[in-house]
This record gives structure tokens, C-alpha cells and sequence, in this order.
């Protein structure tokens, strides 16, 4: 039986680059080389595609080729380009092109998880993983998410979106300002007084050109990871942030490997079993709401009083060996080599495995 040629895009032009490349490393580790033959497609921090033999640490000063995916849907696939001996110049008109089964975009925040690289996929004809070109763009959103949300009856922050005429004596203090659109926790920070509210608009705004104030919500931070689409949904055990001190910031460590400096992972969540069953609910309804597909995970806080609140939608969430996803799914009895395959029966059935 023949192999199916997936395509893994890794690496990006985000401030989370290295993040995506320890997603591929994961990706890789555990694809079954009997089942599918991968395609290692690496973009640089500056946005140049290689193909290359795998996303390893030094992967750009391996054996890279320049590649493109073709937007043509007739080609399906990739065109690797032709370069001369020394590599140092492409050979106009020479390429070759890779037929591909599927695309699994192991890219994270900006050109991976709002749309760009979903429409491009969508052009190619080629079969993707995760949440379309319409769900990305309003899970990257955090404006968009919540309005939809509220529309489906789900509770989320207070919020606002920062213009000229925001008047900054009549925000609820304390709360979070953060880039609109964009992943992890890259330029987010909670400001307690108004005179500490433009030095974290200037901070947001290094990210995103519009920039979030969220009331900030008093709870537990716990996470679901959910995989499927409108024909059948699983989920994750669910984990719980447990914080020594400050708010959670994902991805901002030194080396996030040996742990977080001030924040540490329950899982499966220490919450009742109702809380539970809620969380697990409410992750459902806002996946629905927003047209997801594939994966995601869904971050909310669990109140004192019981509700549970939207905190974000993640459509690609990390992969890597520390990431919360795939945590949360080997918790509930899925490794991510099982991930890998439902996510691959997802997409080219429609049909969980």
C-alpha cells in the first residue's frame, strides 16, 4: 500500500519561529514512516521556503532545496526549484513537483494561524490540517472570537479595543492589554493603573496594529485540547495552570523544557467532576461556534462561582514536548503518533478513526 506524501510546513516569519520548529521536531518523532512519507517544507524567519530532510535545530544549513507550493490546483503539490552547483542561483524556467496527499501546517500565530496560509493551501487544492481559512481568521482575532461567542451565549471578558478616544480613567483596572492578533504571549501585559496603561499599549502594539484591553477575570486557567469536526468531537484530559506568582505567559521562558518560572501544569485538572463536564462542554460549543476543524485548543477560566469564561482559541497549539495539547491528549490515553493518524482521517474523511 502506498505511503500517503504529507507536506509539514514548519518555521514562519512569527516571533514564534522556534517554537514551530520544536513543533515539527515532535511531528517528526512521531509520524509513522509506514504510513506516510513526509515532505519537510521550512520557512525562514525571512520567508524563504526550503525543502529540506527534516526540521532539525540546524535544519536552513542542511540539504535545502528552494520550494513553493504551487497555488495552481492542478499540480497538487510542491515545485522544487532547480539551483546550479553551488546552490547559489535558481535555474529560471527548471523545476520538479511533489505530488502531495496533505498538508500539515505546524505554523504558529502570524502566516500560520490567521488565515494566510489556509487561503494559499485552499488555492492549492491540497488537503490540510486544522481550522479553515474563515475560523482562522476569527480564533486569531480575539475581538472576532469573543463576539462570536457572545453570539452563541458564551461568556467572555470585557473588552475593548484601544482607539484614540478610549478614555483610560473609565477602564476597570486591573486589566490585560494585549496584541489583538497574535499567538502566545508575545506583548501582553497587565497594567493596574492608568498611568501604566501606555507603556503596555506601545508594548502591544510592537506586535499587532490593534491591540486588546480585556477585563481581567478572576479564576482558574484551564485548558482543553479538543480534535474533530461537526461529525464527531474528542477531547483531552483538561489541564489546570497552577501560578506561583504574576499571570501565566506561555512560551516566554529562557528554556521552557525544564519548566516555567512561575507556573506549573496540573494534569488531568484537580476540579470537580462537574466543573469538568462544563469546561468540556463550553470547549465544544465555542469549537461549533467557530467553525473549527481539525484541532485546537480552547483556554478559559473556571470562576469560584462555577461559570466558565473564555480565555482564547489556539487553532494550531504547540506540539513540542512541553506544549499543553499534546499533554492533555496522552493524559486521556491518545499519544501524538494517535493524534498524527486522527488528525489525518479527519481531514481526508471527515471521520474520526
Amino acid at each position: 500500500m502506498d505511503r500517503l506524501k504529507i507536506g509539514v510546513l514548519f518555521g514562519g516569519i512569527s516571533e514564534e519561529h522556534h517554537i514551530s520548529v520544536k513543533s515539527a521536531q515532535e511531528i517528526a518523532k512521531n509520524l509513522d514512516l509506514e504510513k506516510y512519507e513526509p515532505f519537510y517544507i521550512g520557512i525562514t524567519e525571512h520567508g524563504a521556503w526550503k525543502l529540506c530532510d527534516g526540521p532539525g535545530p540546524d535544519w536552513e544549513n542542511g540539504n535545502c532545496r528552494p520550494v513553493v507550493l504551487s497555488p495552481d490546483s492542478s499540480v497538487q503539490g510542491l515545485l522544487v526549484l532547480e539551483v546550479d552547483r553551488l546552490g547559489s542561483r535558481i535555474r529560471q524556467g527548471q523545476y520538479r513537483t511533489i505530488n502531495l496527499d496533505l498538508v500539515f501546517p505546524v505554523l504558529h500565530g502570524k502566516r500560520g494561524e490567521d488565515g494566510v496560509i489556509q487561503g494559499l493551501l485552499e488555492l492549492s487544492g491540497i488537503p490540510y490540517v486544522g481550522c479553515d481559512l474563515q475560523s482562522s481568521v476569527q480564533c486569531i482575532d480575539k475581538s472576532l472570537t469573543y463576539t462570536v461567542a457572545r453570539s452563541a451565549g458564551i461568556a467572555t471578558p470585557n473588552f475593548w479595543i484601544a482607539t484614540a478616544d478610549l478614555d483610560p480613567e473609565k477602564l476597570p483596572y486591573p486589566v490585560f492589554v494585549k496584541p489583538a492578533r497574535s499567538g502566545s504571549s508575545f506583548g501582553v501585559n497587565k497594567v493596574s493603573s492608568s498611568s501604566e496603561l501606555p507603556d503596555a499599549l506601545e508594548t502591544a502594539s510592537q506586535y499587532d496594529s490593534k491591540v486588546l484591553i480585556e477585563e481581567a477575570v478572576i479564576g482558574s486557567e484551564v485548558g482543553c485540547a479538543v480534535l474533530g469536526n461537526e461529525l464527531g468531537l474528542m477531547t483531552g484530559e483538561l489541564d489546570r495552570i497552577a501560578l506561583s506568582h504574576g499571570f501565566f505567559k506561555i512560551h516566554q521562558e529562557d528554556s521552557p523544557e525544564t519548566g516555567s518560572e512561575n507556573s506549573t501544569f496540573v494534569v488531568p485538572a484537580d476540579i470537580s467532576e462537574e466543573s469538568r463536564a462544563l469546561i468540556q462542554e463550553t470547549a465544544q460549543a465555542v469549537y461549533r461556534a467557530l467553525g473549527c476543524g481539525g484541532l485546537a485548543r480552547v483556554d478559559m477560566f473556571l470562576t469560584a462561582d462555577g461559570r466558565a469564561v473564555l480565555n482564547e482559541v489556539n487553532t494550531m497549539p504547540g506540539m513540542t514536548s512541553y506544549s499543553r495539547y499534546p499533554r492533555m491528549m496522552a493524559a486521556a490515553g491518545v499519544p501524538l503518533s494517535e493524534v498524527i493518524d486522527r488528525l489525518v482521517s479527519v481531514t481526508l474523511t471527515g471521520k474520526l478513526q
